[in-house]
């Protein structure tokens, strides 16, 4: 006689559910045409995708850094598909960045230490600001990265990681509403 079947029956009688939890990535409408995407603070940063197909193209929308647990989409297409996915990523910072200024470019070279990164990143902390932010990703192998700046960049600081992904999240998905 097998015992699975009665441990099941006193665990429903008992008032518990076998419900699957709750998703770590979300997608809401928060408007015909908005969607907030939401996931746990769970990783050195975030990459978010979209795509009209769930078989994709992907197209990234946006790196984030650290401690960032949303991305709001906004003033999408009316009554278009939408599909997401996020990829948490780590990263090790990189020593020996150097920076060559030449009006408002700059080029960053740095030495490549690391033998399985994905990429690297290139990351801002603006003056007055608490965050280094993602502002620019490179192929793996890359040593060196121009960046053009933008107003008020002046006198930021800069570093790069060797980048690394974590496993991709399930494909969630939105149809945006009729714009009013």
């Amino acid at each position: 006689m097998s015992v699975k079947p009665l441990v099941c029956l006193a665990l429903l009688a008992a008032g518990c559910s076998t419900a699957a939890p709750a998703p770590s990535f979300t997608a809401t409408l928060t408007s015909p045409t908005d969607v907030v995407l939401s996931w746990p603070d769970d990783a050195d940063g975030h990459r978010v995708d979209y795509a009209n197909d769930p078989a994709g193209p992907w197209t990234t929308l946006r790196f984030l850094p650290p401690h960032v647990t949303s991305y709001h989409h906004p003033d999408l297409l009316p009554e278009t598909p939408f599909y997401y996915r996020e990829q948490p990523f780590t990263g090790s910072v990189s020593t020996g960045l150097h920076a060559v200024t030449s009006g408002d470019t700059m080029t960053f070279t740095w030495a490549d230490r690391s033998s399985d990164e994905a990429g690297f990143l290139l990351e801002i902390r603006r003056p007055g600001a608490p965050e280094f932010d993602p502002v620019e990703v490179t192929d793996p192998d890359t040593t060196t990265c121009a960046l053009s700046l933008l107003p008020g960049e002046a006198g930021s600081a800069f570093r790069v990681r060797a980048l690394h992904y974590g496993p991709l999240s399930p494909v969630v998905h939105q149809t945006t509403g009729e714009q009013r």
